[in-house]
């Protein structure tokens, strides 16, 4: 998916490439481009509490993203960015220096599911198994993020299965595997699941290498492993 710098640049320090920089904001907000929602809430305390869906729904003016340029240049207002302007250099924040890391660290994985109907499988994710979306894309949508917790799953469009479904439930070809800490909470999401009325593949079963599992089937035939210690 896209992103986009919002961080001015050294080379911009005029208060009219400021003003290009709060028009483009806006504009990005307008047409609903989800990473604009996190710097929006990074900089504007008034938005700090909202999902980023919430962020993209909510009306936005063009004061709000000239509020949200000053801030990031370190004034509390477009007006007090303004006077600095006239009569000191800008102030660009540059970020902390850090030591070189000696090799990579891979911070989260999200895996991607390939359903039929974004709409569909956002409401089975939320209404069944206590998901939030956490952005939709497209309009109409064909990329979606939905999380519960630490998890996150991403939501592919496709026109057709990409897997036989009987070669699927066959060989329990899972899409993704999540898991819980302690042996009471595998079997709480369990029955959680269980009440909410959703298809299971497997219920909760003890295994012999010492986990309790379960299986879920999504609209679209994927299987969803949730696991956690038997003990």
């Amino acid at each position: 998916m896209p992103t986009y710098d919002l961080i001015v640049e050294t080379y911009m320090p005029n208060l009219e490439n400021l003003k290009k920089q709060a028009k483009l904001i806006l504009r990005w907000h307008r047409e609903r481009h989800y990473p604009v929602a996190a710097q929006i809430r990074r900089y504007l305390p008034r938005f700090l509490n909202m999902p980023d869906s919430e962020i993209l729904a909510v009306s936005f003016k063009l004061s709000d993203a000239q509020e949200m340029v000053a801030r990031q240049q370190g004034f509390d207002s477009w007006q007090a960015l303004k006077t600095g302007l006239s009569s000191t250099p800008l102030k660009v924040k540059s970020p902390p220096s850090k030591p070189a890391p000696s090799k990579a660290t891979i911070v989260s994985a999200e895996p991607q599911l390939f359903v039929s109907d974004i709409k569909r499988s956002c409401e089975f994710f939320r209404e069944k198994l206590g998901f939030s979306l956490v952005f939709s894309y497209g309009r109409p949508s064909y990329y979606a993020q939905v999380g519960r917790d630490a998890a996150r799953l991403n939501l592919r469009c496709v026109q057709r299965p990409v897997i036989e479904s009987t070669v699927r439930d066959r060989e329990e070809l899972l899409s993704v595997s999540m898991t819980v800490a302690t042996a009471d909470e595998i079997k709480l999401l369990f029955l959680e699941f269980q009440s909410a009325g959703v298809d299971f593949h497997q219920t909760l079963k003890k295994q012999p290498w010492g986990a309790k599992n379960f299986v879920v089937k999504d609209p679209d035939g994927n299987l969803l492993l949730f696991a956690g210690p038997a003990n």
